[in-house]
């Protein structure tokens, strides 16, 4: 073997690995992209869960609008106060307090309280149900169809289907909207934690209909409107509806509802 061809080889080689990684350090220069420290350090504190429920395109989106100044630093509302308040220590300012806010289904009609139309051995599935003629089984065309589309939507393990309905667990809760977006009769809604009371009802039927329906129905008697001292509940159609930004948790609207369906 001719031992120059061997050592020129190397030189060859040794030239190109030094042409390209000097071309490559060039490159790199012309076009790097600038990275804002402080968007970085955000993006490593929220959680990740990539859910959309700050309004952003994942937590990528929201890092860069908290550090451009565009949201404040309590944005995401599944890393609550801990991550708000380290969010905040990035960016030199006060978290300041957010309510927490959770998800509420407005049903009561369970098992033992929805009359039945028909027994359902089809999907089992919400949004399937839902286009389904009569809209599932239950006679209240309101009401939550137990299927559970809800229940696949939540990342958190937070809603589970319980006697028939949709049930919220407030402590796992995170308010990403998942399932107020998965549920088709619009039967979920985000209110504040610290609120005690709730109509869990959508009926827009009238009295006679609701009960015909289910035990467990606003009937639109609107007694509770009238009890209501801090003008907090009001008829939204014929269901009664509550004004949380009003509302002191008195329960006078509650003890007044003759079907208990303000709990």
């Amino acid at each position: 073997m001719n031992v120059s061809i061997i050592i020129i080889s190397f030189l060859v080689v040794g030239i190109v690995g030094l042409i390209c990684g000097s071309g490559l350090g060039v490159a790199s220069e012309a076009f790097k992209v600038e990275v804002d420290e402080k968007e970085v350090a955000i993006r490593e504190a929220l959680p990740g869960n990539n859910c959309g429920a700050c309004g952003f395109p994942g937590c990528d989106g929201c890092a860069h609008a908290i550090a451009q100044g565009e949201c404040p630093v309590n944005q995401c509302p599944v890393g609550g106060k801990s991550v708000a308040e380290a969010i905040g220590a990035i960016m030199g300012v006060t978290a300041g307090e957010a309510d927490k806010n959770v998800a509420l289904v407005r049903c009561s009609g369970t098992c033992d309280a929805a009359k039945t139309r028909y027994n359902n051995v089809g999907p089992k599935d919400c949004i399937q149900m839902s286009v389904l003629p009569g809209a599932g089984d239950k006679a209240c065309e309101f009401g939550c169809l137990g299927g559970g589309s809800c229940v696949k939507a939540c990342a958190f393990d937070a809603i589970h289907v319980v006697n028939g309905v949709a049930v919220v667990d407030k402590e796992k809760c995170v308010s990403c909207g998942a399932c107020v977006k998965a549920c088709p009769k619009h039967l979920i809604e985000i209110v504040p934690y610290k609120s005690k009371y709730h109509v869990r009802c959508m009926s827009q039927d009238k009295g006679k209909a609701v009960m015909d329906a289910c035990s467990a129905g606003c009937i639109g008697c609107t007694l509770c409107t009238k009890e209501c001292h801090f003008d907090a509940i009001h008829m939204n159609g014929n269901v009664a509806q509550i004004d949380y930004s009003k509302c002191k948790n008195c329960s006078l609207c509650a003890k007044k509802c003759p079907k208990s369906v303000i709990n």
